[in-house]
Formats: C-alpha cells, sequence, structure tokens
C-alpha cells in the first residue's frame, strides 16, 4: 500500500508552512502598495492583434522585429528583410520591383499554401531565415491562327 505523504503535498500547493516574505532585514513589515495608494505602478498599454486577440504593448526595441526571409522563384532566390508584423500584400509591394511583376500577379507560398494578402507573417509562422516560394504567372503564348477548311 501506497502511504502519502501530505507535508510534501501541502507545500506544493500552498497548504503547508508559510514563509513570511513580508519583512524586511531590518525586521519590519513591508508597506504594500495597491492600486489605491501612491504607488508607481506604470499604466499598461494595450493593443489588438490581427487575430482580434487584446494582448499587452511589447516594449519597443531596435532592430528585433526585423526578419531574413529568402523568397525563392524558379529561377533566382531575393534576401530581403522585412518587418516580422508585415503583411503578404506588403511583401509583395516589396517584391514588385524586384521582379517585375505587379502584387496581382504574384502568388505568395508558404508551408506548402498559397497566403492571402491580408494574412501577417508572424501570424503563419514565417520566422527568421524562412524560405518563401514565388510563383509567377505562365508567360502568355499567342495562339497561332486555325486553318479554315473550305
Amino acid at each position: 500500500m501506497m502511504k502519502l505523504k501530505p507535508k510534501r503535498f501541502g507545500i506544493r500547493f500552498g497548504l503547508g508552512k508559510s514563509r513570511s516574505r513580508s519583512n524586511n532585514s531590518d525586521g519590519r513589515k513591508a508597506q504594500q502598495k495597491g492600486f489605491g495608494g501612491n504607488s508607481n505602478i506604470s499604466e499598461t498599454k494595450w493593443e489588438i492583434r490581427p487575430g482580434g486577440m487584446l494582448v499587452q504593448r511589447r516594449q519597443e526595441s531596435a532592430g528585433e522585429d526585423l526578419i531574413s526571409i529568402r523568397v525563392s522563384t524558379f529561377a533566382r532566390s531575393h534576401l530581403l528583410s522585412v518587418d516580422a508584423t508585415s503583411t503578404f500584400g506588403e511583401l509583395k509591394m516589396v517584391l514588385s520591383p524586384l521582379t517585375g511583376l505587379e502584387p496581382k500577379e504574384q502568388r505568395l507560398l508558404f508551408r506548402g499554401r498559397e497566403r492571402e494578402e491580408c494574412e501577417h507573417l508572424h501570424m503563419v509562422g514565417v520566422g527568421d531565415r524562412d524560405k518563401v516560394f514565388l510563383l509567377q504567372p505562365p508567360p502568355l503564348v499567342p495562339l497561332a491562327p486555325t486553318p479554315v477548311l473550305s
């Protein structure tokens, strides 16, 4: 028969020994400040992500939100640095001068699926040094006139 150790179980879930963390090094009790006191708690800033989720705004840091992406076609490959939160439509705009194709003519594939222009890179999992495929439309070949038999 297995014997449970209630002391260990209680400590893990806060039921056992209580440790006093409110005393300072000189024995005085620490003064707790709530939202109503004169606390120096900075105001929390919120933002809405592209998926509609309300999240706490991240600290802005220089250079961390840029990712390098390799955009490959059948003939060439381009290495680009773009913002991680940009959309595939914005990526098409960046690729337009490099490829000579209008954004409407470009089809971008990531992880085997064609991505819509409104999808964000970070939301579908595009990270630093990932590869995105660019499919170009086939060239238009004029049809030869068919001979008329009389």
